[in-house]
């Protein structure tokens, strides 16, 4: 990875990576996915930080965020193997700084639906990943995503409108098992240059994760276009992944986006202290 200049905390964010990853130890592929914040109050989020992350707050206020999508992975050389690459996955995040001053991600939860791939990225990124049965099916477009092992689970094309796209997972392992999730969303039109304001970016153009494992603390970079936004409308949303995270979702509707997808370079995991 080239040199990486930090990102301040005081500074917006904008929506370019500020940054190369030149040798990446994986090539992702994030599609057909839907961005859904809540507000929340920086101490509610806080005091489930490791203490070596700051929350990330815009206007006074914390988001946190459930991010379903389909995920297709390569190695830096762009080898996969199509089964065990091509999963749902959906993930719990909220948004932080690190003792340097950079902007990034952290996990409450990432659920997808390859064991393998959750086993790998457990023990090579320290990450809370946990496998679940998930499906992703999209209409408007006659795409149909990689779908996990929930069977016959009620959801199919004729089920949903046109330019809807639904994801539902049921956790597995290692819990809480039986912690489900049902989104389904209408995507509207793509945002044009110019119309996105800046908490738009704040939510969406982050380039680092961050984990922590006792004493060990890491943060990979990540790498990718623009994201390619479009306006976003809740049709059902039942979910409980975030109650699993330890978050009540505020009575109010999510601020949402969609993106058909982008490519991503992940960069190798390094120490942030």
């Amino acid at each position: 990875m080239g040199p990486v200049g930090p990102v301040g905390p005081v500074g917006a964010v904008g929506p370019v990576c500020p940054f190369a990853v030149e040798r990446p130890a994986s090539i992702q592929r994030w599609e057909q996915l839907t961005f859904l914040h809540w507000p929340f109050e920086p101490e509610v989020v806080r005091r489930r930080l490791p203490p070596e992350l700051t929350v990330d707050t815009f206007d006074g206020q914390a988001w946190v965020s459930l991010v379903p999508f389909a995920m297709r992975v390569a190695t830096g050389r762009g080898w996969s193997m199509p089964w065990m690459s091509t999963f749902p996955e959906t993930n719990v995040r909220t948004y932080v700084v690190d003792r340097r001053g950079r902007r990034g991600v952290w996990f409450f939860s990432l659920d997808a639906a390859r064991l393998p791939a959750v086993l790998v990225a457990r023990a090579g990124f320290r990450l809370p990943y946990l496998w679940s049965a998930m499906r992703v099916v999209r209409t408007g477009e006659g795409w149909s995503g990689p779908r996990g092992t929930l069977g016959q689970d009620g959801i199919g094309q004729e089920g949903i409108g046109q330019d809807e796209i639904v994801y539902r997972t049921r956790r597995r392992w290692p819990g809480p098992r039986g912690a489900s999730s049902r989104v389904r969303v209408r995507i509207g039109a793509a945002y044009q240059a110019g119309e996105l304001s800046a908490l738009d970016h704040f939510l969406t153009a982050r380039w680092r994760l961050y984990s922590s494992t006792g004493p060990s603390h890491r943060t990979v970079p990540a790498c990718h276009d623009p994201w390619p936004l479009h306006r976003a409308d809740p049709v059902e949303l039942d979910d409980g992944l975030l109650r699993a995270a330890g978050f009540a979702p505020p009575a109010v509707e999510p601020l949402m986006h969609y993106s058909p997808g982008v490519q991503v370079r992940i960069g190798s995991p390094e120490r942030y202290l």
